[in-house]
């Protein structure tokens, strides 16, 4: 008989948000008639259709393929050489960050990036990682072995954890002691904070004091509306050297469904062997693509590129326009009715602090039953996340405006 990976057994019951599914189906078996109220404000996950110029130029590569003349197999597992030039030239070059093309590595998301930048990270880091969190980062170092047992909080031994608290504005100030690799992840998830230059800066100070490495999660910069606020790691000085960062068109082209996003790593990027020889990362990225991954699909990149296309940069902020007005929408509702509210500025995430007494679960228990409204607990975010919860502004200008004259009728609980 195989053995198993008992890393895996060291996993709490269930990922979050199959947790969440199965307490509202547990609730929609009970209660059918709700089916046809209740309303998701909990996973992140988009609903307006997608940009036509994506559209347009995923139907032009289905076609294409359809030819003998125009038929492509196997793209390059880093990605087209057309989609890498766009992201470096309108993401990084034209805001004055030197990135080249191929240091663009493309995936099916930053979800499956920063879980298998693991593959080239030795089993020996310390890893410090905020609380709370996107549950990603932490189950998969748990998942690789990176951490001891899980303890009674939820917090898992062996993980250096960086309290994100309302005095801090749930932004963590750089640790005394020492870690290897450092997530952070601005506009944050699920906090919907953002950090100032002078805290990135802080922060790529210490990883090149440590020799440490920052894994920049900035899935949701699109998001920020403050000209002053960072939309890269790579802005701040000296993050060429110790920094890799993700990104995604899911949450600004719509492409949750798609599955397109990428992976930036500078080739100055470096990391030491036992011996304490240091080696640079990127070409053992290159190699665990080349070696695990097929790629993207054509048509898919084609439909990326086109986001950068005139039509497509418009239409992508008239998306962002719409989850943002649904963020102001949801906020003003919240405080109306009493709560205290976070986030929601640069981000589409409002983080609101639950109710005296109550905790994050049974919060999300009330709003199913007595709201027919589904938010995420934070404390499936860490244990930070307790005495929060979170509510997703991705959803249609209608269910928003139905939350809040939900939340303007309820009576504090």
């Amino acid at each position: 008989m195989a053995y198993l990976n008992e890393n895996y057994l060291k996993l709490q019951a269930g990922y979050l948000f199959p947790e969440i599914a199965r307490r509202v189906r547990e609730f929609l078996e009970q209660n059918p008639k709700a089916a046809k109220r209740l309303i998701r404000c909990g996973i992140g996950d988009v609903t307006e259709p997608l940009p036509r110029a994506a559209i347009e130029a995923m139907k032009a590569a289905a076609e294409e393929l359809g030819h003998r003349e125009t038929f492509r197999g196997y793209g390059p597992e880093q990605g087209y050489e057309f989609l890498r030039r766009k992201i470096a030239q309108f993401d990084y070059r034209d805001r004055g960050i030197e990135i080249a093309d191929d240091e663009i590595f493309l995936s099916d998301g930053s979800k499956c990036d920063c879980g298998h930048i693991l593959d080239i990270l030795g089993e020996q880091n310390k890893i410090a990682i905020t609380d709370p969190v996107y549950p990603v980062y932490v189950d998969t170092n748990v998942m690789a072995g990176h951490t001891g047992p899980v303890r009674t909080d939820g917090s898992y031994e062996g993980i250096l954890y960086l309290p994100c608290t309302i005095e801090n504005n749930f932004v963590p100030e750089p640790p005394r002691e020492h870690a290897d690799v450092i997530y952070l992840c601005f506009p944050n998830n699920p906090t919907g904070a953002v950090a100032a230059r002078a805290q990135l800066a802080g922060w790529v100070q210490y990883a090149r004091e440590h020799d440490s490495l920052l894994l920049f999660d900035a899935a949701y910069e699109g998001y920020i509306g403050d000209p002053e606020i960072p939309h890269s790691i790579f802005e701040i000085d000296g993050a060429c050297e110790c920094a890799i960062e993700f990104r995604s068109f899911s949450k600004t082209g719509g492409f949750t469904g798609v599955r397109c996003g990428f992976t930036v790593l500078p080739k100055s990027v470096l990391a030491r062997t036992e011996n304490g020889k240091k080696l640079a990362l990127h070409p053992l990225w290159h190699r665990r693509w080349s070696t695990k991954s097929n790629g993207v699909s054509y048509p898919v990149q084609r439909g990326a590129e086109a986001l950068y296309s005139v039509e497509g940069r418009e239409q992508v902020c008239a998306l962002i326009d719409h989850y943002m007005g649904n963020a102001r929408i949801l906020s003003e509702a919240a405080r109306a009715a009493g709560f205290a509210v976070h986030g929601g500025t640069n981000a589409p995430y409002i983080w609101v602090e639950t109710r005296p007494g109550r905790t994050s679960w049974q919060t999300f228990d009330w709003m199913l039953r007595e709201l027919n409204v589904v938010i995420t607990p934070g404390s499936g975010f860490g244990s930070r996340g307790e005495g929060f919860f979170r509510v997703s502004a991705f959803n249609g200008r209608s269910n928003a405006e139905e939350v809040a004259r939900r939340l303007g009728a309820s009576k504090p609980s």
